[in-house]
């Protein structure tokens, strides 16, 4: 995950990382293994946070977030009648020394990382000593097939989504058809929307790939298409401006989230007119803001807040169904939990679909097997531990050159 300012206006989620698919770990998969119980009776969460900097807001919605998940899981109880514990939180960019610390202090599950390029060193660790890592933030599509032995899983969409969220503001247009321009590195985004588009019929004219903000040639070949969707990881001023003296028409753009921010009069006046862009996540419902704020008072940005206490959720209800508090019970349960589908396994009897902690946790001492809807929406782990429906805020760009959040966008596989 890379931060830019823009998001902080918003108070949304920008995500965009790539990395090399190098790692060693332990077979077989635990998402579908069977383990023997290992734990010792208290469950125990770490939080592994990365954020520093301009960034390190990030943290406090993170941490707020997984301590209100165990404050309500010791209102109901606790695990096996004992308080849930939460670790003091390692904070810091060396992710690897702060994996280990955790899983010195006894961590049964981990909340983080925050930042894609720093999650390898903390999968290395932690699946070598069977602790599952759940990362509210990651969107990084390598991520999907990077070997952690089956002990890593998100409740962020892998930055695919995001391609197919845009095609998706495209068909309900009414376009025929739709030119895409990435910046180099956003190929991920661009393939999903590729395929996104040919699954629904729409013509593919025009696209292309820029360096930097020389976006101009580009988005001149462009001009045909009935909607254009542009990629990129930050830069908006001089891209959008190049776009709009390419004469793209504002009401025809669809921008990735790399691409929002407040430009007002840094651009012409009405350049962005219509424009729509979309960014990952969901705004949390007043009810989880208020149980937030409760906690933690002084709280002033939500992103990722509603990621990482479904992470906390899951873990704890996945030990709940396992009635273990090992690290390689709760992997293996993981996915159950969140309502997706184990391979290999069959179908088990049917679950109850449970908003939020405290419900799940009451139908799960009711003897119910239960299939967690969060704060961000539906989970449902797939095989490489990401979640299967993706929701993103759409927003609209008035005549002043300002987004205004207009609804959502929700893609599934």
């Amino acid at each position: 995950m890379q931060v830019r300012g823009s998001r902080r206006l918003l108070g949304a989620v920008v995500l965009a990382s790539g990395l090399a698919l190098t790692s060693c770990t332990a077979t077989p998969d635990a998402r579908s293994a069977t383990p023997a119980a290992s734990g010792d009776g208290v469950l125990r969460l770490g939080l592994l946070l990365d954020s520093t900097g301009d960034s390190q807001y990030l943290n406090d919605a993170q941490r707020a977030a997984v301590v209100l998940a165990v404050q309500q899981a010791n209102a109901a109880g606790g695990f096996a009648g004992k308080p849930v514990e939460l670790l003091p939180a390692e904070i810091g960019t060396d992710t690897a020394t702060g994996a280990r610390n955790l899983a010195k202090a006894g961590a049964d599950a981990v909340i983080g990382t925050t930042d894609s390029s720093r999650a390898p060193k903390a999968i290395d660790v932690l699946s070598t000593a069977k602790i599952p890592l759940i990362s509210p933030a990651n969107a990084s599509a390598a991520l999907s097939t990077y070997r952690s032995g089956g002990f890593y899983f998100r409740t962020a969409a892998p930055e695919g989504a995001e391609g197919a969220a845009l095609i998706e503001l495209a068909r309900h247009s009414g376009a025929k058809s739709v030119a895409i321009l990435r910046q180099a590195g956003g190929k991920a985004e661009a393939d999903a929307a590729s395929a996104s588009a040919r699954a629904a019929g729409l013509t593919e004219s025009g696209s292309a790939e820029f360096t930097g903000t020389a976006i101009g040639s580009a988005a001149a070949g462009a001009k045909g298409a009935d909607a254009v969707v542009v990629i990129a990881q930050g830069d908006g001023q001089p891209i959008l401006a190049a776009t709009a003296d390419a004469g793209i028409a504002g009401s025809k753009l669809l921008l990735s989230s790399g691409l929002i921010g407040h430009y007002g009069s840094a651009l012409a006046n009405r350049a962005l007119e219509g424009t729509r862009a979309v960014v990952p996540g969901v705004f949390p419902t007043p009810e989880f803001q208020s149980a937030l704020l409760e906690h933690s008072p002084g709280l002033k940005d939500l992103t990722f807040a509603a990621e990482a206490y479904d992470a906390a959720s899951l873990a704890v209800l996945a030990a709940g169904e396992a009635k273990d508090d090992g690290g390689a019970s709760i992997a293996a349960k993981l996915t159950g939990v969140s309502g997706g589908t184990v391979p290999g396994r069959s179908p088990m009897e049917a679950r109850e679909k449970c908003t939020g902690l405290p419900d799940c946790l009451a139908r799960q001492a009711r003897g119910a097997t239960v299939d967690y809807d969060g704060m961000s929406g539906p989970i449902a782990f797939d095989s490489h531990g990401d979640i299967t429906t993706a929701r993103f805020l759409e927003f609209d760009f008035g005549a002043d050159n300002q987004p205004h959040r207009v609804g959502e966008v929700t893609v599934a596989r």
